[in-house]
């Protein structure tokens, strides 16, 4: 390694270092957030927004017997859900990224050897799921499961059965609103960019994974306040954490990454990005009818927040 390849590695293990340092002393200054108090607990060390806060609150108030992790979407896992619980409390995992060349830089990382692990390639459907986890030798009770890849999440989740986490943090497109029971029809073959060039079209939204969390067993306990994801804990184990309903869980997208066909950012408010994708279809999970955007009166609650 030459020299300034040494000094650039040498600065970022640094920053890296001093990141987690910071990211400890938050844990321990939330650590008397009142129990479902999530939006207190929040603070970012590796996540994208607030859940390295959360999750910490969680995983201090829900007992945990395997402290595994299992979290796809995570790109090359500079920015994921469970890398704080990896390096500051040495859980072990598995993380898997439809991109080869991102799994291979997490390979070549000084974290594939410093902890337990594992990365592996693959574009997750709901066909391969349980065997792409259950093949890593990963099954049964686990700590926690982080659901992001920006399309079939709802579809992925349901199908998942050969582990059972006890908290969930899955992610919702919050152009559609609190109220809606909707998700992306199901297409194994799904990707965000392509499937519309305003790169709004993906997921689901709150209210069809709080539906789908009680199906298997889970109770919603809140949401980020940035508005993209939602948190669960397994009903067995929720103790005194207090279960919240959808619609207050719910938090509008604070951010704007709407994109013209050119790929730049268009900056786009929540009802004008409602509208941009409005002819898209959807499919309300809870019947199974399946629908355009324009149908699920989320402009109306968009009018109402303004």
């Amino acid at each position: 390694m030459n020299a300034a390849r040494r000094y650039a590695h040498d600065l970022r293990t640094r920053v890296e270092a001093l990141q987690e340092a910071v990211g400890r002393i938050e844990a321990r200054q939330t650590a008397d957030v009142v129990p479902g108090d999530l939006q207190a607990a929040e603070f970012k060390v590796w996540s994208q927004w607030g859940e390295d806060g959360i999750i910490e609150h969680l995983v201090r108030k829900v007992p945990i017997a395997r402290p595994i992790f299992v979290e796809f979407g995570v790109e090359s896992y500079t920015e994921a859900n469970t890398r704080f619980l990896l390096c500051n409390r040495a859980w072990s995992g598995l993380v898997m990224d439809g991109s080869p060349e991102s799994v291979a830089a997490i390979r070549g990382s000084e974290l594939y050897w410093r902890y337990n692990l594992k990365a592996e390639a693959a574009f997750i459907t709901r066909e391969n799921i349980n065997a792409l986890i259950s093949g890593q030798g990963v099954i049964g009770d686990i700590g926690l499961l982080s659901v992001d890849i920006d399309g079939n999440d709802f579809w992925v989740w349901e199908e998942l059965s050969c582990v059972s986490p006890r908290i969930v943090v899955a992610e919702y497109n919050a152009v559609f609103g609190p109220r809606a029971v909707v998700s992306v029809p199901y297409d194994p073959a799904f990707y965000r960019s392509s499937a519309h060039s305003s790169n709004l079209y993906w997921g689901c939204s709150m209210a069809a994974l709080e539906l789908l969390g009680a199906k298997k067993g889970y109770s919603l306990v809140g949401g980020n306040r940035n508005g993209n994801n939602a948190f669960f804990v397994r009903n067995d184990v929720l103790g005194r954490i207090p279960v919240v309903k959808g619609s207050d869980a719910y938090r509008p997208s604070s951010f704007r990454e709407s994109r013209a066909p050119d790929g730049l950012l268009t900056y786009l408010n929540a009802r004008a990005a409602l509208e941009e994708i409005s002819a898209m279809p959807l499919v309300d999970v809870s019947t199974g009818a399946t629908l355009k955007v324009r149908d699920i009166g989320a402009d109306t609650f968009w009018d109402s927040v303004g």
